[in-house]
């Protein structure tokens, strides 16, 4: 690994208080700022922090003075290592939330680690057949309840103060839907609790489903693929794909529920399904009350690169006074979009290697020129399938206005098939004879982490991995960047320049969210660990060394005394 430097960016101070210094008992900056991503500074409570989906710490006892203190508080093991942890724990007055490999769902004491309640759920057998299983990206809590989305389609909703199983509602149709479950924590939006299943893989319909989030009684389910023949034409819909696998986003400002959904289904060819393709690869925003939607932005028509759409959505100042939404595609670009209509502001190449289109309309957001796979052809595309960055968040400090978020440099090449039936509950539609991971011509496979300035892309610093950090990243207002990489090492940057501070050995990759909060006056920094999710598999072709790696399952906090 190394650091290239492009221009540090000094941190502006907000607010007279912060000018001189003065913080609170627990390190937060009286006067940083005000409303989502500053309010409720000592806690975690939903999966990026803050409405505006920042994964941002208003917190700043531990900074880049002391950072290099940092040491083990407590570890947590949860007993098993499929998978890795891939979630992002929930904090809220002192109990840390989160979730092990199939659903195995914690409360700890957020200051020692100590169990304090374990839910175990009982799943439907069909859960060893399907393909995106063991793994889950997180929990969420809310109005006296622990809500997880389960292995066997299921939104279950626990107390939470004892663990006990409040309501279950099945929602998905495992053995007809090709095992679509939710692999990500439904999400809060007032009384409606919302979130997709996996399937943008699968022949199926996918879906994004809404329940009462006190009683589970169904409150509404959106179909993803529009019912149109022109965007569909044939019976292609009915095998369409483009589920919602992430979790979205709700801004209670605007009422509004943003949600990106997945790629068109047979994802690498596209013979029978020659329209746009409508909802697939698309930002929705929605009502929550009844899931009709208010605008759309599709990014990718007729996607056939399994570019799907389902990362973060971002509402980020626009240095006007307003806000403006800023949305990553795997597809390389970002779409920097007003976020009451989805009008383009702005797009932007995220990824340094890119040969599917000659870019993007900057006013109408659509490729130019796109390349599309021909049947029984050999192609080369860049970015890769895993996308210009895999599904491990971003996050935005808004005293250095940086966003923080990692790229892979990795392409593959592709045979595209026509797609026959798919025959088993845990197998894929993805209309290819061939698919390898490939190093971008001319050059060698790598990751990154960089800061950009999320409204126009300009480049802040950078610094290179020899394999793609499939980490979240964690932003403070301390002044540091938290994440870390394949082999097992954990970071700390300076926000400003990208210099490493700080680095600690836990022994398996990082796949999940880090966090930071504070009990009784104290910071603490939180990291699951364990090298998991299918991405690692798929790096094989590019990364053989990917193969050698432990896998684990550690939650480790630490503290400065």
């Amino acid at each position: 690994m190394n650091n290239t430097n492009l221009g540090a960016l000094r941190c502006k101070h907000m607010g007279a208080l912060a000018a001189l210094g003065l913080v609170m008992a627990v390190g937060t900056a009286q006067g940083a700022g005000s409303g989502p991503g500053f309010d409720d500074p000592d806690n975690w409570p939903q999966y990026h922090r803050s409405s505006n989906a920042w994964r941002f710490s208003p917190l700043q006892q531990i900074d880049k003075r002391n950072v290099g203190k940092l040491h083990v508080a407590w570890i947590h093991q949860p007993g098993t290592i499929t998978h890795g942890l891939q979630a992002t724990p929930i904090v809220v007055d002192g109990v840390l939330y989160s979730i092990a490999a199939d659903n195995n769902v914690f409360a700890l004491d957020a200051a020692s680690g100590q169990v304090l309640w374990r839910y175990t759920p009982k799943l439907d057998p069909i859960v060893k057949e399907v393909f995106y299983g063991s793994a889950s990206r997180g929990v969420t809590v809310g109005r006296g309840k622990v809500f997880i989305g389960s292995l066997d389609g299921r939104f279950i909703a626990l107390d939470q103060k004892t663990g006990k199983q409040l309501w279950s509602t099945q929602l998905s149709d495992m053995k007809n839907e090709y095992g679509a479950l939710f692999s990500s924590p439904p999400q809060l939006a007032g009384n409606i609790l919302f979130g997709g299943t996996t399937g943008g893989d699968q022949p199926t319909i996918g879906k994004i489903y809404a329940v009462n989030a006190d009683t589970g009684e169904r409150a509404w389910t959106f179909e993803v693929p529009r019912d149109d023949p022109k965007s569909w034409p044939g019976d292609s819909r009915k095998k369409g794909g483009g589920s919602a696998w992430l979790p979205g986003t709700y801004d209670p400002a605007t009422d509004t529920i943003y949600i990106g959904t997945s790629n068109a289904a047979p994802d690498f060819n596209r013979d029978d399904r020659l329209g746009d393709n409508l909802y697939t690869a698309t930002l929705l925003a929605l009502e929550p009350k009844t899931g009709k939607v208010k605008w759309h932005r599709q990014e990718v028509p007729n996607d056939t690169w399994d570019f799907d759409a389902a990362y973060e959505a971002l509402l980020v100042p626009d240095g006007k006074g307003g806000q403006s939404l800023v949305h990553l595609n795997k597809n390389g670009f970002v779409y920097v979009m007003n976020p009451s209509d989805g009008s383009i502001r702005n797009v932007w190449q995220y990824t340094e290697n890119m040969n599917w289109a000659k870019g993007v309309d900057p006013k109408t957001g659509l490729p130019i020129d796109p390349v599309y796979p021909e049947t029984s052809k050999q192609k080369l595309h860049c970015p890769n399938l895993l996308g210009a960055r895999s599904w491990n968040h971003g996050a935005y400090n808004p005293n250095t206005k940086l966003w923080y978020s990692h790229g892979m440099e990795v392409c593959n090449t592709v045979t595209s098939a026509k797609q026959g039936e798919v025959p088993a509950v845990g197998m894929l539609s993805l209309g290819l004879s061939e698919i390898t991971l490939t190093n971008p011509p001319g050059k060698k496979a790598d990751g990154w982490l960089g800061a950009f300035d999320p409204l126009t892309g300009k480049q802040a610093w950078k610094v290179r991995f020899d394999m793609p950090p499939l980490s979240s990243a964690l932003a403070t207002a301390g002044g540091l960047v938290f994440t870390g990489d394949m082999h097992g090492q954990l970071y700390a940057f300076d926000a400003d320049n990208g210099k490493q501070l700080w680095s600690f050995n836990a022994g398996s990759g990082a796949r999940g969210g880090p966090i930071s909060y504070a009990v009784k006056g104290k910071q603490y920094i939180v990291i699951p660990t364990g090298l998991g999710s299918h991405a690692p598999g798929f790096l094989t072709g590019a990364f053989p060394q990917i193969r050698d790696l432990p896998g684990g399952a550690a939650l480790i906090a630490f503290t400065v005394d």
